[in-house]
């Protein structure tokens, strides 16, 4: 049994489910729209750019979980899937996943995001096997602030390499699908890594190197 791994955002959707959480949230009023939408395209950009702090930018998106109920939160969710997430999924990169059921692999997505966010999308993809960036809880409550290693460029590798020891796995015959640089020190790690609808930096990584590189955009 191989391993086929997915980024999820601007990977198996076309756009970012992070970022999006943040624009859904201030266009229902939920947050102060002028001053949250401004940190939240900052932090994108540093994402972008490769600067990204994580932490900084978790106890920022994290700070409304821990303000509210689970209840509510998953009221807000569920609106969110339907408004924001439906939209966003990419029939090609379904039957991608799909491909990989089918041959027997063992799908995983693997994101940044954090899970309260991508939870929900990864079951609705029909992926059982989630490694996010984790929030932290007590009590039955958010505590606004990451747990553990953030999933984030290296981070991607010291979780996975955790959870292949921990179910006795391996990278061999592996693929590993993203579109952001900020992947390459797992692309560099998986036996076949694969661009898609990569972003500038990772393009001219992934033509150097011979790596394939597909869209599944239409």
């Amino acid at each position: 049994m191989a391993l086929a791994l997915f980024d999820l955002d601007n990977t198996l959707l076309a756009g970012d489910s992070d970022h999006r959480w943040g624009e859904f949230i201030c266009q229902r009023g939920i947050v102060d729209a002028a001053r949250y939408q401004a940190r939240n395209d900052a932090f994108y950009q540093d994402y972008q750019a490769g600067r990204l702090d994580v932490v900084a930018y978790q106890s920022f998106c994290q700070e409304l979980l821990a303000q509210h109920d689970l209840a509510q939160l998953a009221l807000w969710h569920q609106e969110y899937m339907r408004s924001c997430i439906e939209p966003l999924i990419l029939p090609r990169g379904e039957a991608l996943i799909h491909h990989h059921q089918a041959a027997g692999d063992q799908v995983l997505i693997i994101t940044a995001t954090n899970r309260f966010i991508t939870g929900p999308i990864a079951k609705r993809l029909g992926v059982d096997t989630l490694l996010a960036t984790e929030c932290a809880m007590q009590d039955g409550r958010y505590l606004g602030q990451v747990a553990d290693v953030p999933c984030f460029q290296g981070g991607k590798v010291i979780r996975l390499e955790r959870w292949l020891a921990e179910n006795g796995l391996n990278l061999e015959g592996s693929h590993f699908y993203s579109d952001s640089h900020n992947d390459l020190p797992l692309l560099e790690r998986v036996t076949y890594p694969v661009a898609v609808d990569p972003d500038p930096t990772l393009r001219q990584t992934a033509e150097q190197r011979g790596w394939a590189v597909i869209s599944l955009r239409d």
